[in-house]
């Protein structure tokens, strides 16, 4: 018989398939049609969208895992309390909602509203980063990269270095802590460039390149401890910081007993700030924060979030949004929620595994990663394994999935041997089982015939976020 598992509150979370998947703890309300389009229709759609996930109209997608930003469903609550939204211009009630939301949670002093992650990333680089002439520049270290937040480093004039640890990077590898910073990179970084040429310091939770791998609470700590020491800002990309929490609640000493709002609250007390897209952990389709402790620091961002997202009461979202957001917040914090989809994402994975699909070890949080290396070999770098995988996927099953890899990697065309990765999002309380065995049995059958995928080539290159937009046709 399996072992019966309990919420920290006593709540008993039913499980089925031998207990690798949690039982949804909610039931629907409303549905959304979604069509299979057949195969040539896709093709079609596929060609004139460049060969680029991105750009396929969604009217023509089955089963959408592009990404889990903005794409949950949210709850009842939410949608209740939508009603009470005050769209006041300045000083909305909304807004102090989720003010306290995320000092109740997070336990930040000063909450700055953005209309989403990017938002939050633009106004704490222009606020840590200043404006450095005739010097080396500033350098940011960070656990590995997010697309977006190594873009608005480097526009604002700093240069991203990688001091995650080496497993990170290592697909096979099945360290549980990826997410780690290692501290003997970090200090030697701080050490040869400076900690005076260092605005920040950088931890993703729930490492996104890496596959959606969590960090420990004990690697936290330490790296919090080195910050200290030299006197640097340390920053929280806390976007998936709920899945993170759960994973130390699972699998760190001493968590499993502990409500996953206090370990949340825990991550965030070893940081001086954070910057949050609410697009996914919080359960809204938009919103954003950046929160911090220093008070100079937040009347800056304040300063700046008034010039580029809106008043510093909204931040860019509705009040209906705010509404949404305050409870999405708390929401987040309840381990069977979480836990739900966490277990969605590992039951696809462990069924790819079962069936020999090469994935990345272990299973992350937020989605499963297939290994476009080991998936299609035959495939040379120049013609973006990942890429021609995900655009291959959506044309033959109509799953919608997302490289990273070169292409995600900004680098243009210098040398790159990192990860190749098409990643497999689960957006939040939207899809149920079946959904998931058709993307593995899809899947599993494309795999079979792998070596049918064809390479691609770049014909079109935007200067920044090159993966949003950018454009390819086949390899004859």
């Amino acid at each position: 018989m399996t072992e019966k598992r309990f919420t920290t509150d006593g709540r008993e979370i039913p499980t089925i398939l031998g207990g690798r998947m949690l039982v949804p703890p909610f039931k629907n309300k409303a549905i959304e049609f979604i069509r299979l389009y057949p195969e040539e229709i896709r093709a079609r759609e596929l060609a004139a969208a460049g060969y680029n996930t991105f750009q396929i109209p969604s009217e023509y997608v089955f089963i959408d895992f592009l990404t889990d930003s903005g794409t949950t469903a949210m709850s009842d609550r939410q949608w209740a309390g939508m009603m009470m939204g005050d769209e006041s211009y300045a000083g909305s009630k909304s807004f102090k909602k989720v003010e306290a939301a995320v000092r109740d949670v997070f336990g930040y002093k000063e909450v700055i509203p953005t209309h989403q992650g990017r938002g939050a990333e633009h106004i704490c680089a222009k606020v840590l980063i200043p404006q450095k002439e005739n010097t080396s520049g500033w350098w940011i270290p960070n656990n590995l990269y997010f697309t977006t937040s190594r873009f608005h480093q480097e526009n604002a004039g700093a240069k991203w270095i990688d001091v995650s640890v080496s497993e990170a990077v290592d697909p096979v590898s099945t360290f549980k802590w990826k997410g780690n910073i290692d501290i003997s990179k970090l200090e030697a970084v701080i050490l040869e460039k400076g900690a005076v040429n260092i605005p920040f310091v950088r931890i993703e939770a729930s490492l996104n390149m890496a596959g959606g791998q969590p960090f420990s609470l004990a690697n936290l700590a330490e790296v919090s401890a080195v910050c200290k020491k030299y006197g640097i800002f340390f920053l929280l990309d806390a976007t998936r910081i709920s899945d993170n929490a759960y994973e130390i609640q699972q699998k760190e000493d001493g968590y499993q007993n502990v409500f996953l709002g206090e370990i949340i609250k825990k991550i965030c007390s070893y940081t001086d700030g954070c910057t949050m897209s609410s697009k996914k952990d919080h359960y809204v389709n938009i919103g954003g924060f950046f929160a911090v402790n220093n008070d100079a620091v937040a009347v800056a961002a304040k300063d700046m979030v008034v010039v580029f997202e809106g008043l510093d009461s909204y931040g860019g979202m509705a009040g209906y949004s705010m509404e949404a957001l305050a409870q999405g917040i708390y929401e987040s914090t309840d381990a069977a929620i979480v836990g739900h989809y966490v277990a969605q994402s590992r039951y696809m994975g462990e069924e790819f595994l079962r069936l020999g699909v090469p994935v990345v070890a272990p299973i992350g949080v937020h989605g499963v990663f297939l290994d476009a290396k080991r998936f299609v070999p035959h495939l040379p770098q120049s013609q973006f394994p990942a890429q021609s995988l995900a655009s291959a996927i959506y044309e033959k099953t109509g799953i919608r999935g997302m490289e990273r890899g070169i292409v995600s990697g900004q680098h243009g065309h210098e040398e790159y041997d990192g990860l190749e990765l098409v990643r497999l999002t689960l957006p939040r309380r939207v899809y149920e089982l079946a959904h998931l065995t058709y993307v593995v049995e899809a899947i599993h059958e494309m795999y079979l015939r792998r070596d049918t995928i064809k390479g691609l080539k770049m014909v079109y290159e935007p200067e920044a976020l090159r993966f949003f937009r950018a454009r390819f046709e086949p390899v004859e």
